[in-house]
C-alpha cells in the first residue's frame, strides 16, 4: 500500500439535495470537498440511498454511499450499504438490516438536541459511534458525552459535518487508514483504523444556511 493512500480525510456525514432539507448539489459537494482538502465524503441522505449511488457512479471523487435512517429509537447511519434500509424500525433491527445490506452501522449524533439522538439506545451492536458532529448542539457537551459512549462500548469514533449547506462540508472529518475505495474505508473503520477531527459549524454559516433555505421556499 502506498504511503499516499494511508491517510484519507473523509467527512463521514453529508447530506445532498436528495435529502430534501439540504441545499447541496452534486457539483457543489465535490467542489467544496476538494476545496476543504478532503479525500472523500460519505453521502448520508435522510431515508434514501438513490442519490448517493447516483453521485458515486457519476464522479471519480471518493464517495462512500450511505443513508441516515430514522429508526423508532433515533437516527442511525448505514455506510456502504447496497440497498435502502426502511425507517421506523427499532435501533437493533435497523443495525441488523444495515449489516444484511452489506454495510456498517454508525450511531450518529447519539447525544444532542433536536437531532433524533439515540441516547441510551446506542449499544454494542453498532460498528462505530459518531463522536464529533459539527451541527450538534450543545457542541462541546455532545462531543464529550459521545466520546464517553464510544469508549465505554469500545467502538471506533467517527466525525462528520452533518452538512446541509455547502460551506459546512469538512467542518469535521475522519482520518482513515485505507485505500481510496468505499469497501476498504469501511473495513478500516471496523478495525478502528480511524481518528475523528472537527469543530462546530460557525454561527455565521448556520445563519447563511437558514437564509438560503428560506429564500428557496419563497
Amino acid at each position: 500500500m502506498g504511503c499516499e493512500l494511508l491517510q484519507l480525510k473523509i467527512d463521514m456525514h453529508v447530506h445532498t439535495c436528495y435529502s430534501g432539507d439540504s441545499l447541496i448539489t452534486p457539483e457543489e459537494l465535490v467542489f467544496y470537498a476538494k476545496k476543504r482538502g478532503l479525500d472523500g465524503v460519505a453521502i448520508t441522505d435522510h431515508d434514501r440511498l438513490d442519490g448517493a449511488l447516483k453521485i458515486a457512479a457519476e464522479t471519480d471523487f471518493l464517495i462512500v454511499p450511505g443513508i441516515e435512517i430514522s429508526s423508532s429509537d433515533g437516527h442511525v447511519v448505514g455506510l456502504n450499504v447496497t440497498e435502502r434500509v426502511p425507517g421506523k424500525l427499532g435501533a437493533s433491527e435497523t443495525v441488523t438490516r444495515i449489516h444484511d445490506a452489506g454495510g456498517i452501522a454508525v450511531a450518529c449524533h447519539p447525544i444532542g438536541l433536536f437531532k433524533g439522538s439515540l441516547g441510551k439506545h446506542t449499544n454494542s451492536s453498532f460498528d462505530a459511534v459518531e463522536v464529533i458532529n459539527s451541527s450538534a448542539i450543545p457542541f462541546s457537551y455532545a462531543v464529550r458525552q459521545s466520546m464517553k459512549i464510544a469508549s465505554r462500548l469500545r467502538k471506533p469514533g467517527l466525525a462528520g459535518s452533518d452538512a446541509h449547506y455547502s460551506p459546512e462540508i469538512g467542518c469535521a472529518y475522519t482520518v482513515v487508514n485505507a485505500e481510496p475505495d468505499a469497501n476498504d474505508v469501511v473495513k478500516a473503520i471496523s478495525k478502528g483504523l480511524c481518528q475523528p477531527f472537527g469543530r462546530s459549524i460557525p454561527v455565521t454559516i448556520r445563519l447563511k444556511r437558514i437564509i438560503a433555505i428560506n429564500k428557496r421556499r419563497l
